[in-house]
């Protein structure tokens, strides 16, 4: 009597999608914990990257009980506009980007920094962190099932 589970290709990818649901709750909880439990305030470019993490909480296990490959077509819109919406917000706390440049409204500056870690790791940056390891996890996931197609 053998329990192991098979690992094949389609076992991988529902693995990584599973994880990237866990990336993406813990994502999801920790942005409520700073705005509603710290009281931090939210700029522009930061509700734009809670909208394309957000829905990824809920559309991953949809599309993981049953098993559904179609959920990495989906999301990559998601995750791909997350990114880049982060990635120019690091930039924006850096100050590369001009304030003309600048989607934000006064009173809650997209430059300000309230939560800073190590003295590097601030709010855009873990959200840019956040979405590269998603991508680089989706990326996995749709090799790993397209190699199981081709097989």
């Amino acid at each position: 009597m053998n329990n192991k589970i098979p690992d094949s290709p389609t076992t991988r990818s529902w693995y990584l999608l599973f994880f990237i649901w866990i990336i993406a709750t813990s994502g999801t909880l920790i942005s409520l914990f700073f705005s509603e439990v710290m009281q931090v305030p939210i700029c522009a470019l930061c509700w734009y990257q809670r909208i394309a993490l957000y829905p990824l909480v809920v559309m991953l296990p949809l599309a993981l009980f049953p098993y559904d490959a179609k959920i990495i077509r989906y999301i990559s819109p998601l995750v791909i506009f997350g990114w880049f919406t982060a990635f120019f917000h690091v930039l924006v706390v850096a100050g590369i980007v001009p304030e003309s440049a600048q989607p934000c409204v006064k009173g809650i500056p997209c430059s300000e920094t309230h939560v800073n870690l190590l003295g590097f790791i601030n709010i855009p940056m873990m959200s840019l962190i956040t979405f590269t390891i998603i991508g680089v996890l989706l990326f996995l996931s749709k090799k790993s099932f397209t190699g199981n197609n081709h097989e």
